[in-house]
């Protein structure tokens, strides 16, 4: 194809580009006539169409996303095509085709908020325009972490290619994470406490005050869980210069610690190792937090509120019209 760009025949074209006359000179006039377009994918063959799988490909769609089977809640490839008496490699095919998997599912929330825009906004404009002389912190919980240990260790083989573990445990305890994670530097301020009530939040905040530059603004972001909002933690944000950026439950997507800190943190420390006591479990949560302060990441946040919004917009529409349908079916 680069010798017939450059305007050499096919037939004077060296051995080693083209095998054999007859296939470069039919890509050589794809290559003419449709340019790069032309050899992306392989000219159209002779044969019949599939015409049966046509008929039936409105049928497939149709039930696929119109009709529930009577003791399921979604299709499979096999019950549908025991339903409509065609095959099921044809169904897949059909999915495939309009890009179906009802196999699929995901979850999510609209917030019912009033000032859902407002929050949104001053929570992304603090991401992305953080104020001069000013530290943006973005705080969040994990409560009831369990200290399970497993009731028999199993030994790993060297030809095990997954690593045994029993499915039953015996539960230690549990105890509660509070973290804020530093946006300009990826640092983590982290503690763990037994129990998750205002009194350990004020605890944390005074931590955060503590471990945190004097003649810096600190502007806190979290949820707005009970625990935030009683008024001994208003009294304490009225006497600090934290400005809390409270934001609803459904939000949780703009607390960055509950995304980073605590799915690391569940899936490289606690999930598959034991802890015979609720101290150990600390221990690993605190080795975890320094080992993460030892090289911390800088946060950057990307997501514009135009792009949010325009999210949320499509799932109401699509939320509207699922609730209509269900209505009239």
């Amino acid at each position: 194809m680069l010798a017939a760009a450059a305007g050499n025949a096919t037939s004077r074209s060296p051995r080693t580009w083209a095998p054999s006359r007859a296939p470069s000179g039919c890509g050589a006039k794809r290559f003419a006539t449709a340019r790069l377009a032309g050899l992306e994918k392989d000219a159209p063959r002779g044969g019949r169409p599939p015409a049966r799988r046509q008929q039936q490909a409105r049928r497939i769609v149709e039930a696929t996303t119109q009709t529930k089977p009577a003791a399921a809640t979604h299709w499979s490839t096999r019950t549908l095509a025991e339903h409509l008496h065609v095959s099921a490699s044809m169904v897949q095919r059909v999915w495939k085709a309009n890009g179906l998997r009802p196999h699929l599912s995901r979850t999510f929330k609209l917030s019912n908020d009033k000032k859902f825009v407002e929050k949104l906004t001053d929570v992304v404009g603090l991401y992305l325009n953080p104020p001069e002389h000013a530290l943006v912190l973005s705080c969040d919980e994990k409560s009831q972490i369990q200290a399970l240990d497993r009731t028999s260790r199993a030994c790993r083989s060297r030809r095990a290619a997954v690593e045994p573990m029993t499915h039953d445990y015996k539960r230690n305890g549990t105890t509660t994470l509070f973290a804020a994670l530093e946006l300009a530097q990826g640092k983590l301020i982290g503690t763990c406490l037994p129990r998750h009530r205002h009194q350990e939040w004020i605890k944390f905040l005074k931590l955060i005050d503590q471990e945190t530059p004097p003649d810096l603004d600190l502007h806190l972001i979290a949820d707005n869980y009970f625990t935030h909002k009683t008024p001994q933690v208003q009294r304490l944000a009225q006497e600090t210069p934290a400005l809390p950026h409270a934001l609803h439950p459904h939000q949780q997507f703009l607390v960055q610690p509950d995304r980073t800190l605590v799915r690391e943190l569940t899936d490289k420390m606690i999930r598959r190792s034991a802890f015979k006591s609720v101290a150990a479990l600390i221990e690993a949560i605190l080795r975890f937090v320094e080992h993460h302060n030892d090289q911390p990441k800088t946060f950057v946040w990307t997501a514009k509120v135009d792009d949010i919004l325009a999210k949320i917009s499509r799932a109401r529409r699509c939320w509207i019209m699922a609730h209509q349908r269900e209505s009239l079916h």
